[in-house]
């Protein structure tokens, strides 16, 4: 089953689980978060083969800019950089002379890339310019010498990069129908200011990542950062308003209390911009793929970019995740919250506000899920058990299965 349209469980017994009766409904077996022989499987098939996000277009907004992200997982480094000729390329960041990374900076701006080791010099498209002492080498091919090029495609203005040198689908074939249902919200004027956090988190990838599929927690574990935000007397577990799977990725409408009364002064930040919560929207703004029930108690679209990537979109600011393995228990963890341009202080007040109240819900976070991994080990426990409102945790985890067994990772099947 690829797809279902937006719906209610009712249909289906009561059951969000009911719409994919091929994921199941068993435990999780614990090992998938400790086994050290699925991590190489899982940096193999899933890492070395999908389009993975890697920064804002924004961030490359000159001829000459350029980002440098290390990547763990990939075992690699690369250079994202806007050409002369205003395209945007990828290389792995090593040098065809003696291995040395040739990019020490996270970003910058220049005309060439020269090496500090010995001088090798890269132009911007990636060929090699200069060599020092260049009569002294043998038969040396400068044309067949220059960085190595990576795959690297734009979607509304995320720049995503592909290491497998031929991939077996486009950017936009990866991402399918979420691609369509997100089509026209206003990433770039909302990408005005931004606030960043990055964390090495000890937990595994999938731990970090089953945290931000679900808000069963929310009312537990945040009730002092958020104690009426997103649970009410109707909904005091945070359900879900609505859900759907596509092949690989997934979305979910999350639910907001409408008669949260907040304090004076999250009354004066909401007023001016920042939202946590409402009590209404504009539903002629939004796309499809947000708030696609239209229900007054929406507060947030979750959007699961398989493997990694988070994109939750509210009205006129988003936050976005990217979680980033770097061994079996060791996870780094960047956080990116955007909100349109300020044009009074008020608004500017309003951003810096939420920005703390963000961090502080991280906070509480990435706490939980270091305390979950540090006894994983103990042989207490051997599976997790999922309830109907987990259903993108279970649907992610079949996504991994399927592709390290070799599907195509086209298909929803059952962990057996």
């Amino acid at each position: 089953m690829a797809t279902v349209g937006t719906t209610t469980p009712t249909a289906n017994g009561g059951k969000w689980h009911g719409h994919y009766p091929e994921l199941g409904t068993g435990p999780l077996p614990l090992e998938v978060f400790t086994s050290v022989e699925q991590f190489a499987l899982e940096r193999e098939h899933i890492f070395r083969k999908v389009w993975l996000n890697v920064c804002r277009i924004e961030q490359l907004s000159k001829a000459g800019d350029y980002f440098v992200k290390d990547i763990g997982v990939c075992k690699t480094s690369v250079i994202v950089v806007r050409g002369k000729d205003g395209q945007i390329r990828a290389f792995h960041n090593i040098c065809s002379h003696r291995g040395n990374k040739v990019v020490w900076d996270q970003n910058g701006n220049g005309s060439v890339f020269t090496c500090k080791f010995h001088g090798w010099m890269y132009g911007l498209d990636g060929t090699l310019r200069f060599v020092p002492d260049e009569k002294r080498f043998f038969d040396l091919k400068k044309d067949c010498l220059g960085l190595t090029p990576i795959q690297v495609d734009v979607w509304e203005g995320f720049v995503f990069i592909n290491i497998d040198p031929n991939p077996q689908e486009t950017l936009q074939e990866y991402l399918g129908e979420m691609a369509t249902e997100l089509a026209g919200y206003p990433f770039a004027e909302s990408s005005a200011t931004a606030f960043s956090w990055r964390a090495e988190v000890k937990a595994n990838w999938k731990i970090v990542k089953d945290s931000f599929q679900e808000v069963y927690h929310v009312g537990c574990l945040h009730k002092r950062s958020l104690p009426d935000a997103f649970v009410s007397s109707d909904n005091p577990y945070t359900h879900m308003l609505d859900m759907k799977l596509f092949p690989r990725h997934g979305r979910a409408s999350l639910y907001g209390n409408a008669a949260h009364q907040p304090s004076p002064v999250q009354a004066l930040s909401y007023k001016h911009g920042s939202i946590l919560v409402r009590s209404g929207f504009s539903e002629n703004t939004l796309p499809v793929g947000v708030n696609p029930t239209r229900s007054t108690d929406w507060s947030f679209e979750l959007h699961v970019i398989f493997p990694t990537f988070f994109v939750v979109v509210s009205e006129g600011t988003y936050f976005t995740h990217q979680f980033w393995p770097l061994s079996v228990d060791r996870t780094i963890w960047e956080s990116t919250t955007y909100f349109p341009k300020a044009t009074n202080l008020a608004q500017r007040f309003s951003q810096e506000y939420s920005r703390i109240i963000f961090r502080d819900i991280f906070l509480e976070d990435a706490r939980t899920v270091e305390e979950t991994q540090s006894v994983l080990l103990s042989g207490a426990k051997k599976e997790f058990l999922l309830k109907d409102y987990e259903l993108l945790v279970r649907h992610s985890h079949n996504v991994v299965l399927n592709m390290i067994r070799g599907s195509d990772g086209k298909t929803i099947g059952r962990a057996e």
